[in-house]
């Protein structure tokens, strides 16, 4: 009786709307729009082009982050393949570059959709598991994919199928677009593909896809007895995040210029899930600040000539912290702490300005010393 309930209670929030907790204090769109404006317009001119290039990959992996919040914080499937996932749309989106004169924009959804189907394949065998089972599975196909793509090497200009040519002594750069040839323009570029990827998943998120996979999220077993096809949905975010990290791909392709294997290791699929659950999952602005996490903190501590193995350090700290007290990680918590910081600091400010000049805080008729007030008599003199 109290599964029928919840199955006709998770059909009718489905039906209804999204299923999962919105943030308490959204954004508001003209800060959105603001901030937006701000990056395309004014940051890069404040920026030099040592910061322009991190700035271009956090945009880059900002897109990547997001193909694997999806995944973790509005379906419940942990996925390790997603920086495999990259590599295969870098690797399909040099070699597109490199054998057509195609737009750059067409290289870039073609390479999402070879990635979607790949992606696809991938989450159909794992269908059936969940939690660590999954990040097992995919962490091994994420293995495979990089020993491959070591083995075949990444696209130089060669022929063939593979465009490698080992022989070759001027290898040319990959090509970016005519309208972003220079860092600048290809980090406006950048930014602009990857509010397209944040909107694609908006509208997912807000229509019969989202509900689905709230639902899926909430309880599976609820899920299905609402008649909701958990697994044709279920694929369906493999492909999206899959699509949405090949577009990121082509673009690290055009940003890089040269690509190598060496560049690209397994352990990065597990840095990038500890980055996504340190920035938030149930948020937007979580894989934003996941991305600054893994681009920007990096060449921050490199300016200060400080070794990357602390980024070790403090990303196994952050986590510790994300799992004690902050399940929904910085684009949760920080804004709660904001608030309740500035509230702390307006009660001192208040109580401040209503303490008394010598410092008694004696209300007036209180009786304390020094007091103008009398005490009431009984009767008149």
């Amino acid at each position: 009786m109290i599964e029928t309930t919840g199955a006709a209670a998770t059909a009718a929030a489905w039906r209804r709307g999204p299923l999962l907790r919105r943030p308490e204090r959204p954004v508001p769109l003209a800060v959105t729009v603001a901030g937006v404006l701000f990056v395309l317009l004014g940051l890069p001119q404040f920026m030099s082009l040592y910061y322009t290039g991190y700035m271009t990959l956090a945009a880059i992996y900002a897109i990547v982050s997001l193909g694997l919040a999806l995944l973790v914080g509005r379906v419940g499937l942990f996925s390790l393949g997603q920086a495999a996932v990259l590599q295969l749309g870098a690797w399909v989106g040099a070699r597109l570059l490199f054998a057509t004169a195609q737009p750059f924009p067409v290289v870039l959804v073609e390479a999402g959709l070879v990635t979607m189907l790949i992606g696809t394949a991938i989450g159909l065998p794992a269908l059936r598991m969940r939690g660590l089972y999954l990040a097992l599975i995919t962490l091994m196909l994420a293995g495979a994919i990089t020993v491959i793509l070591a083995t075949v090497n990444f696209p130089n200009g060669g022929g063939g199928f593979t465009g490698y040519n080992g022989g070759q002594t001027h290898i040319p750069p990959i090509r970016r677009p005519s309208i972003a040839a220079s860092d600048g323009a290809y980090f406006r570029y950048a930014v602009l593909a990857a509010i397209i990827m944040f909107a694609l998943v908006i509208v997912h998120l807000r229509t019969r896809p989202g509900r689905a996979w709230a639902a899926i999220r909430q309880s599976e077993a609820a899920a299905l007895a609402a008649g909701i096809n958990t697994t044709f949905y279920k694929l369906w975010a493999f492909a999206l995040a899959s699509f949405i990290t090949g577009v990121a791909g082509g673009l690290l392709a055009g940003e890089a210029k040269y690509l190598y294997s060496i560049n690209f290791t397994t352990q990065d699929s597990i840095t990038l899930l500890a980055v996504v659950l340190m920035g938030g999952v149930y948020n937007l602005w979580g894989a934003v600040i996941a991305a600054l996490l893994l681009e920007l903190l990096p060449a921050f501590l490199q300016s200060l000539h400080v070794s990357y193995s602390w980024l070790t350090i403090l990303f196994g700290i952050g986590i510790l912290q994300v799992l004690t007290t902050a399940p929904a990680g910085l684009a949760d918590q920080f804004p709660k702490d904001m608030r309740n910081l500035g509230k702390l600091i307006l009660r001192l400010a208040r109580g401040g300005r209503g303490a008394a000049p010598g410092g008694s805080g004696a209300a007036p008729g209180s009786g304390a010393p020094g007091s103008s007030a009398t005490p009431a008599s009984g009767g008149s003199s």
